[in-house]
Protein backbone atom coordinates (compact mmCIF):
# COMPACT_ATOMS: atom_id res chain seq x y z
CA UNK A 1 0.00 0.00 0.00
CA UNK A 2 1.29 3.36 -0.79
CA UNK A 3 -0.15 6.94 -1.01
CA UNK A 4 -0.01 10.12 -2.47
CA UNK A 5 0.91 13.20 0.00
CA UNK A 6 1.15 16.76 -0.08
CA UNK A 7 2.90 19.11 1.88
CA UNK A 8 4.97 22.03 1.32
CA UNK A 9 3.82 22.71 -2.03
CA UNK A 10 5.24 19.58 -3.19
CA UNK A 11 3.75 15.81 -3.87
CA UNK A 12 5.36 13.07 -2.44
CA UNK A 13 5.11 9.04 -2.76
CA UNK A 14 5.62 6.91 0.76
CA UNK A 15 4.82 3.89 1.86
CA UNK A 16 4.74 2.61 5.91
CA UNK A 17 8.09 2.96 7.48
CA UNK A 18 9.56 5.36 4.79
CA UNK A 19 11.90 8.07 5.84
CA UNK A 20 11.26 11.39 4.03
CA UNK A 21 12.82 14.72 3.57
CA UNK A 22 9.93 18.09 3.57
CA UNK A 23 10.05 21.33 4.01
CA UNK A 24 10.10 22.40 7.37
CA UNK A 25 6.71 21.89 9.63
CA UNK A 26 6.28 23.37 12.59
CA UNK A 27 6.43 20.53 15.34
CA UNK A 28 8.30 19.55 17.82
CA UNK A 29 10.60 16.38 17.41
CA UNK A 30 8.82 12.70 18.09
CA UNK A 31 5.42 14.94 17.46
CA UNK A 32 2.96 13.05 15.49
CA UNK A 33 1.95 15.21 11.89
CA UNK A 34 -1.06 14.46 9.69
CA UNK A 35 -0.57 15.20 5.96
CA UNK A 36 -2.99 15.57 2.87
CA UNK A 37 -3.87 12.61 1.04
CA UNK A 38 -4.22 12.88 -2.99
CA UNK A 39 -4.28 9.26 -3.30
CA UNK A 40 -3.78 6.02 -2.46
CA UNK A 41 -3.11 3.05 -3.91
CA UNK A 42 -4.12 -0.46 -2.63
CA UNK A 43 -3.87 -4.56 -3.71
CA UNK A 44 -7.82 -3.19 -5.22
CA UNK A 45 -6.92 -0.53 -7.09
CA UNK A 46 -6.32 3.44 -6.55
CA UNK A 47 -8.07 5.78 -4.81
CA UNK A 48 -8.21 9.27 -5.72
CA UNK A 49 -10.26 12.51 -5.06
CA UNK A 50 -13.75 11.46 -2.89
CA UNK A 51 -12.68 8.30 -2.78
CA UNK A 52 -9.33 9.37 -1.18
CA UNK A 53 -10.89 11.76 1.13
CA UNK A 54 -10.89 9.19 4.13
CA UNK A 55 -7.79 8.43 4.09
CA UNK A 56 -5.09 9.44 6.48
CA UNK A 57 -1.16 9.13 6.59
CA UNK A 58 0.35 10.17 9.72
CA UNK A 59 4.15 10.36 10.49
CA UNK A 60 6.99 10.97 13.18
CA UNK A 61 8.59 13.70 13.06
CA UNK A 62 12.37 12.44 13.25
CA UNK A 63 14.59 15.94 13.08
CA UNK A 64 14.03 19.42 11.92
CA UNK A 65 17.66 20.69 10.77
CA UNK A 66 19.28 22.50 7.46
CA UNK A 67 20.26 20.96 4.28
CA UNK A 68 23.63 21.16 2.29
CA UNK A 69 25.05 24.62 1.20
CA UNK A 70 23.85 25.87 -2.26
CA UNK A 71 26.09 28.27 -3.70
CA UNK A 72 24.36 30.83 -5.99
CA UNK A 73 26.91 33.17 -8.09
CA UNK A 74 25.58 35.63 -10.14
CA UNK A 75 27.56 38.50 -12.53
CA UNK A 76 27.21 40.84 -15.24
CA UNK A 77 29.63 40.30 -18.19
CA UNK A 78 31.71 43.44 -18.73
CA UNK A 79 30.36 45.58 -15.97
CA UNK A 80 32.75 44.42 -13.45
CA UNK A 81 29.88 43.32 -11.35
CA UNK A 82 29.56 40.26 -9.56
CA UNK A 83 27.64 38.83 -5.81
CA UNK A 84 28.51 35.25 -4.67
CA UNK A 85 25.92 33.78 -1.91
CA UNK A 86 24.95 30.59 0.41
CA UNK A 87 21.50 29.51 0.73
CA UNK A 88 21.04 26.38 3.17
CA UNK A 89 17.08 25.48 2.90
CA UNK A 90 15.84 24.09 6.37
CA UNK A 91 13.90 20.19 5.86
CA UNK A 92 12.22 17.83 8.51
CA UNK A 93 13.11 14.34 8.64
CA UNK A 94 9.62 12.56 9.10
CA UNK A 95 9.27 8.66 9.53
CA UNK A 96 5.73 7.27 8.02
CA UNK A 97 3.85 5.17 10.18
CA UNK A 98 0.28 4.16 8.95
CA UNK A 99 -1.65 5.05 6.00
CA UNK A 100 -5.44 4.55 6.45
CA UNK A 101 -7.54 3.90 3.29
Amino acid sequence: MYAIIETGGKQYKVANGDVVYVEKLEAENDAVVEFKVLAVGTDDGIKVGADAENAKVTGKVIKTAKGKKITVFTYKPKKSEKRKMGHRQFYTKVEIQSIEA
